[in-house]
């Protein structure tokens, strides 16, 4: 069942928290760490699941630093569908899902893509909120299973997410 709920301003406190954490596990020059997701967006209602999104220079690395990912309560998923990335999830003492860390190396579209949409959404709160219409309406509707409600949120983000990369990209050249 997915939980949304209204936005939680120690998200932010929790996200420097956690990247406190494997900075200290990993070195803070192993990994940059950014937040992402709805949590990252004041104002907009989320799940309550803090992402991270992380860049590396070798993956390679990520990939032998397992021992030090589940040290700190995360599975390891491996690619988990999308080649270059590295996934995990952490799960709270309740067992519910508190945190998915998404690993790519430097320079992967991936990140540019994360990063345009989460700073698209902050700089659009007009879209933010209707893309939190868009949530709230899809948990009323009853698609509160993982998989409806990712397919009933997949138009709108694909629209925004070419909205943000646009938008990023003439931000970069100005």
């Amino acid at each position: 069942m997915v939980l949304v709920v209204e936005h939680d301003p120690a998200w932010a406190a929790g996200f420097a928290k956690e990247a406190a954490a494997i900075h200290a596990a990993l070195g803070a020059e192993a990994i940059e760490l950014h937040h992402i997701g709805s949590t990252s967006v004041p104002g907009l209602v989320a799940k309550p699941i803090l992402d991270l999104l992380g860049e590396v220079a070798d993956l390679a690395a990520v990939d032998a630093a397992k021992a030090q990912f589940e040290a700190l309560g995360y599975e390891v998923m491996g690619e988990l569908g999308i080649p270059g990335r590295r996934y995990f999830r952490k799960m709270d003492a309740a067992g519910q899902r508190s945190h998915h860390l998404h690993v790519f190396e430097r320079g992967s579209a991936h990140v540019a893509r994360h990063l345009a949409f989460r700073d698209y959404l902050r700089a659009h709160p007009k879209v933010a909120a209707d893309y939190g219409a868009l949530k709230r309406e899809l948990i009323a509707e009853g698609r509160g299973d993982w998989e409806a409600y990712i397919d009933g949120k997949d138009a709108f983000v694909q629209r925004v997410e070419a909205e943000a990369s646009v938008w990023a990209r003439g931000r970069d050249q100005s």
